[in-house]
């Protein structure tokens, strides 16, 4: 698990690090031209610079230098006016040598993910994997450490012209059943390929399915510490990606790439153990669900800020296609004991392993958002329950869409926000989450974002859902 506090600030002797001599060392022996410094962006895009093999030690130490216009860049690639973030300052790109990866799908490469620094060094307050590094040493200050994972999944299909002119169209690779043997046999050597190529990155795959889209796959990872947890998804969307383009074939894990078809989550998973001697934290055998105390207000501070929440875990205006009721996304701020149409699902343990197999399911959570907002944003709110002993109310155990309106009323079943819109609108309205996120990211990240909101509400569904794939 990675260490829960955040890492002191870089200095220039930094590349003498056994990390870094490690990193370098690797890159050398297997031959590679260029390592590729990687971040996630507001608009929840992966981008970042390749540095040759040759100046990497320097790089290491120094970072590569960057505008800090690129965290004010819609998805969109539009530039959006936030003050400080314009054609005048300078940030590094600075990778951290422990995440170094070969990468298989790109022969010549590796990756490194990477913190924004300013040019002195010290964290930059609109860095997105750094604001998660606050939330993870917010919960140590608590005595907690969270293991953490994304369960992603994604449509494997071919990127086509439309006939009659209009963007181009994401093709599904097969019309199988979910979870039918059809789907195995008809996507197995993309499959095989992806899962050797997360497995050699170190992100162990536990399971593979075909899902009920067409064309969808689910590939879960094992968890981590929640560091490693959001760098280990950003691996993962660009190793399903970069398979599949080697191939001459095309992945997307933006919400809802296809019209009409099942949409794909990336659903969290997370529980807490006890820094001072490992216990689990949310386990509790006398409970009837098996959840502690704190697990049930750990959930009760992600209901109350649910709303706001939802701006950084569906972080785009295609996610709002897929969360309807009855589409298995979770629709209501409810939780429940293993139902899937709960924001919040708490999942039963797996047999043998009752007290640390108890996790939590977020489910109203994708890929097209910033992984390292979202789990520091989910931390954040779950911790707040902690500290103020918010209690969620009874478990849901139905699928809240068959209950009455004053059914829904009196278990405290609101809709959720209908579009990254409202979501938005109750991000800016929500104190604690606007101050985890400090001044400068929060406008930044709701310029960003209301910018998107604006320029897709011009265009249809076709438009909108092929920029999602393409990004995706």
């Amino acid at each position: 698990m990675t260490s829960p506090g955040i890492p002191a600030s870089p200095d220039p002797g930094v590349a003498a690090s056994s990390d870094a001599r490690d990193a370098v060392a690797r890159a050398k022996a297997a031959n590679l031209d260029l390592v590729r410094f990687l971040y996630a962006d507001h608009g929840g895009v992966i981008r970042g610079k390749a540095v040759a093999t040759r100046f990497l030690p320097e790089r290491i130490a120094s970072g590569i230098g960057h505008t800090v216009a690129m965290m004010a860049m819609t998805m969109l690639d539009t530039l959006e006016p936030v003050e400080g973030m314009g054609p005048v300052g300078e940030v590094r790109i600075k990778p951290d040598p422990a995440t170094f990866v070969e990468l298989p799908y790109a022969p010549g490469a590796g990756a490194m993910l990477a913190d924004l620094v300013r040019p002195d060094g010290e964290p930059w307050q609109a860095c997105a994997r750094t604001f998660l590094k606050h939330a993870i040493a917010e919960l140590a200050a608590d005595g907690y450490a969270m293991s953490a994972a994304f369960e992603p999944e994604f449509t494997l299909g071919r990127r086509e012209a439309d006939p009659a002119g209009g963007p181009d169209r994401l093709v599904p690779s097969d019309d199988s059943l979910c979870y039918s043997a059809t789907g195995f046999h008809q996507n197995h050597d993309y499959v095989m390929e992806a899962v050797r190529a997360l497995n050699a990155q170190g992100l162990q795959v536990e399971h593979y399915y075909p899902e009920l889209g067409q064309g969808q796959q689910e590939i879960p990872i094992r968890y981590a510490g929640a560091l490693r947890a959001a760098d280990n998804h950003v691996l993962y969307r660009e190793t399903v990606r970069g398979v599949a383009i080697r191939r001459g074939q095309w992945a997307s894990l933006a919400p809802k790439p296809i019209p009409g078809q099942a949409g794909n989550g990336s659903h969290l998973h997370a529980s807490l153990s006890s820094l001072a001697d490992g216990t689990p934290v949310f386990a509790d055998a006398a409970d009837q669900y098996g959840l502690s105390p704190a697990g049930y207000r750990f959930i009760g501070g992600l209901l109350a800020h649910l709303p706001a929440l939802l701006a950084l875990t569906c972080g785009s205006v295609n996610s709002y296609r897929r969360l309807q009721p009855q589409f298995w996304s979770s629709a209501y701020t409810v939780y429940g004991m293993d139902n899937r149409e709960a924001a919040v699902r708490i999942c039963s343990p797996l047999r043998g392993d009752a007290t640390s197999s108890v996790n939590l399911e977020f489910k109203p959570s994708d890929s097209s958002a910033n992984p390292y907002l979202a789990l520091g944003g989910f931390i954040y709110a779950g911790l707040d329950g902690i500290r103020r002993g918010l209690s969620p109310g009874e478990a849901v155990n139905v699928d809240p869409a068959t209950m009455t309106q004053p059914q829904r009323d009196a278990a405290g079943a609101r809709r959720l926000p209908l579009t990254l819109t409202e979501a938005l609108d109750a991000l800016a309205a929500d104190s604690l989450l606007m101050d985890a996120l400090g001044p400068l990211r929060s406008a930044a990240y709701l310029a960003v974002k209301r910018a998107e909101a604006a320029a897709f509400a011009e265009h249809d569904a076709g438009w909108e859902c092929f920029q999602h794939f393409l990004r995706f």
